[in-house]
C-alpha cells in the first residue's frame, strides 16, 4: 500500500455540475469531522500498517475553503499519523479565488508540493452558467502566489462541451491556459450527472449543450494544442511535461491498491473495494462509536481484477503491456479478451505496440464503448 487519498466533502459553492459528496460549509460540522478524519486514519493505520507512503491525494468538496486553523490541524495530522515523509507526491485541489497567500503558504509549509486548480474555463460568462466563483483574473493571481511562495508542480482542470460553448470559446480557454505554462493540465468533456443542478435543468429541457460533433471538435483541437505546446498526452484526459505525470492517479489507472480517508471516500484494500458513508451524521457517529465508517465491501474475482485491468490500463497512452498482464494474472491477455481485442483492432479503436495494447486515437474518442468490450460474460 503505497497511497492515501483524503477527502474533505466542503464547498463555499455547490457547482452545478458537481456529483462529489460534497455539503455548503456554512452551519456544517466541520471542526468534529476533520477530528473524526483524524481518528480514522489512526484506527485504520494501527490496523493495517504501512511502512511508506509515496502519493497523499487531498481531494473535495474543496479542501482549501477550511479555515486556516483547520487547515493547519489536518496537514500537521496527516504528516504524523500517515507515514508520508515528504519524498514522494502530496497533492491538494484547490480553487482560484478562494486561496489565499496564508493558506498556500500553509499548503507549503507542511509539504505539499503539487496543486491542482479547478479552473474549467478563462470565460467569465462560461464560469457564471456553470456555477463557478471564481472569474479569470482570479486565475491568474492565484497562480502567481502558488509560484511566488514555490510551487512548481501546478495542475489546472479545464472542462469543454459546456452549455452554449463554442469550439472559439474553447480554445481562446486552452491558449490562455497555455499561456501560464504549467507542467500539467487536465481536460474533461461535461458529464451531466444525476443528482446534479445541470440534470434537473436538462429534464426541464432548459440545457442547451453543443452537438456530440462540436464536442468531437473540442477533444481534437484539446489533443493537437496539447502536442504543439509540448505536453505528452499519458492518460485519455491528462497532459504533462515529461515528470509530471500525476503519481497518484497513475496509482488508479494501474488498479495498484490505495486507501480512502473520510465521508464517501474510496479505497482498495487487499483486493477489496471498500466505500465509506457518504453522510457526515453516519460518518462521525460511526467513529465516535470506535468503528471504522464502512458502508460497503467488495471483495473481488480474478475475472473482475482482470476486468478492472483492462479498462482502467487503457485508458493510459501506453496502455496495458501484455507481459505485465501475465506476470500479474497468469494467464494471456490475448487468450482472456479475445473476442474484445479482435473487434476493437478491426475497428481501428485499438492497437498493438511496443509490447502493449493501447487505444488508437480513434479510440480516445470512443474510451467507452471499448472498455464495456472488456466486461467478461
Amino acid at each position: 500500500m503505497k497511497a492515501a487519498y483524503i477527502h474533505v466533502p466542503f464547498c463555499e459553492h455547490i457547482c452545478y455540475y458537481c456529483d462529489f459528496n460534497k455539503f455548503l460549509l456554512k452551519g456544517q460540522p466541520v471542526d468534529e469531522y476533520i477530528e473524526m478524519l483524524l481518528e480514522e486514519m489512526r484506527i485504520k493505520m494501527a490496523e493495517a500498517p504501512c511502512e511508506k507512503m509515496s502519493t497523499v491525494f487531498v481531494g473535495g468538496g474543496t479542501p482549501t475553503a477550511l479555515n486556516e486553523r483547520q487547515l493547519e490541524k489536518l496537514l500537521a495530522a496527516i504528516r504524523t499519523i500517515l507515514p508520508y515523509d515528504g519524498d514522494g507526491e502530496f497533492t491538494f485541489e484547490a480553487n482560484p479565488g478562494e486561496t489565499s497567500e496564508e493558506k498556500l503558504r500553509l499548503l507549503h509549509d507542511y509539504g505539499v508540493n503539487r496543486l491542482s486548480f479547478g479552473v474549467q474555463s478563462f470565460n467569465d460568462r462560461l464560469l457564471e452558467k456553470i456555477g463557478r466563483t471564481h472569474r479569470r483574473e482570479d486565475v491568474y493571481r492565484t497562480i502567481s502566489h502558488a509560484r511566488k511562495i514555490g510551487f512548481s508542480n501546478i495542475s489546472m482542470d479545464l472542462m469543454f462541451a459546456l452549455p452554449g460553448q463554442t469550439l472559439e470559446d474553447f480554445r481562446e480557454t486552452l491558449d490562455e491556459a497555455l499561456s501560464m505554462g504549467l507542467p500539467h493540465y487536465s481536460s474533461y468533456s461535461l458529464i451531466i450527472e444525476p443528482k446534479t443542478i445541470f440534470y434537473n435543468l436538462l429534464r426541464k429541457g432548459k440545457l442547451r449543450l453543443p452537438s456530440q460533433d462540436a464536442e468531437a471538435d473540442m477533444y481534437s483541437m484539446l489533443m493537437d494544442e496539447m502536442e504543439k505546446h509540448g505536453l505528452k498526452q499519458y492518460e485519455i484526459s491528462n497532459f504533462a511535461t515529461p515528470g509530471y505525470e500525476s503519481r497518484h492517479n497513475l496509482v488508479y489507472w494501474n488498479n495498484e491498491e490505495y486507501f480512502g480517508f473520510g465521508a464517501g471516500a474510496h479505497g482498495y484494500e487487499k483486493g477489496v473495494r471498500l466505500s465509506n458513508y457518504g453522510a457526515l451524521k453516519k460518518y462521525i457517529g460511526m467513529l465516535r462509536d470506535g468503528c471504522l465508517p464502512v458502508m460497503e465491501t467488495h471483495t473481488e474475482t480474478k475475472k473482475e481484477k482482470m476486468e478492472e485491468e483492462m479498462f482502467l490500463g487503457l485508458r493510459k497512452n501506453e496502455g496495458v503491456r501484455f507481459r505485465h498482464f501475465r506476470e500479474k494474472f497468469g494467464v494471456d491477455m490475448k487468450e482472456v479478451f479475445a473476442g474484445a481485442i479482435k473487434e476493437m483492432t478491426e475497428r481501428g479503436l485499438l492497437e498493438e505496440k511496443g509490447g502493449s495494447l493501447r487505444l488508437t486515437r480513434e479510440g480516445r474518442f470512443l474510451g467507452n464503448e471499448v472498455f464495456e468490450a472488456f466486461l467478461l460474460s
